[in-house]
């Protein structure tokens, strides 16, 4: 993973609740085992229209948006399945941060296992953000854990462990291979079977 301290980007409101992964990548895209490739598909059936034609009215076919890295939320995101393609999907399209009211728990936990940043903050804290122009910026501080817009500083709680793995860029193979020396000394003591 690539380590995540601040972050400085526009955002993209899309202000729905229960936003499910089928919504975010339908099935039909799910046949790729790789982590990209996704983000073509991303929100597909908002994307586009039944005849494969751009959706121009939808948020991210507009240019204004195009290189917006936060997304700004509802609540309860990223329920239904529990397919890890969601967050690969989100991270292929480019997005480095959401910013939820709250989310599924399996895919709360799939994103912080593939890096894309996920931040609970309240409903009037997401109107004010919701609200900026695509070509303002919002700054994310994970160090200070806050999220700042102009005169705003929004607070949010992430788990300690998460924020160290996120800020050293660290993941569970990563967090594991720093034990690498007590594995080595642990397998010279266990007894060889031939």
């Amino acid at each position: 993973m690539k380590p995540i301290t601040t972050i400085t980007n526009a955002t993209i409101p899309i202000m729905k609740d229960n936003i499910d992964t089928d919504q975010l990548i339908p099935k039909q895209f799910l046949k790729n085992i790789l982590k990209t490739g996704y983000g073509r598909n991303l929100f597909f059936d908002w994307r586009y229209k039944k005849n494969g034609t751009v959706n121009e009215d939808f948020i991210l076919n507009q240019p204004e948006y195009s290189n917006a890295k936060i997304l700004i939320t509802g609540d309860n995101f990223g329920c239904g399945s529990s397919r890890e393609h969601a967050v690969w999907a989100l991270k292929d399209y480019g997005f480095k941060v959401i910013i939820a009211g709250s989310y599924s728990d399996i895919f709360y936990m799939n994103s912080t296992k593939n890096g894309l940043l996920a931040i609970v903050l309240s409903q009037e804290q997401r109107n004010i953000l919701a609200a900026i122009k695509p070509n303002e910026k919002i700054i994310v501080d994970l160090p200070k854990q806050k999220v700042c817009y102009k005169d705003y500083n929004f607070d949010f709680d992430i788990d300690p462990l998460w924020k160290h793995k996120f800020i050293n860029g660290l993941d569970d193979i990563a967090i594991t291979m720093g034990y690498d020396k007590q594995i080595s000394e642990y397998e010279i003591r266990i007894p060889r079977f031939n």
